[in-house]
């Protein structure tokens, strides 16, 4: 079963108010503080769940590496 694709939370929310902007709006986020909440009800709005490990390519990326590590340091030993 393929895992289903992930992207970054921010990308989208960039991407979102990169197209308003576009539009010729003048979307703000956060304007009064952490702009966390309302991006998270901004991808809510849009049916995205954001993973809290963020995203899966540059986890299995660093997960990968980390074995890569391990294996060259106890396999000398």
């Amino acid at each position: 079963m393929a895992e289903p694709e992930t992207y970054n939370p921010w990308s989208i929310v960039h991407l979102v108010f990169t197209h308003l902007s576009d539009q010729g709006l003048h979307p703000t986020l956060g304007d009064t503080g952490d702009p966390g909440a309302p991006a998270a009800a901004l991808l809510a709005a849009l049916g995205i769940t954001p993973a809290a490990e963020g995203n899966r390519e540059v986890t299995r990326s660093v997960r990968e590496h980390l074995a890569q590590i391990r294996a060259a340091v106890f396999e000398e030993g």
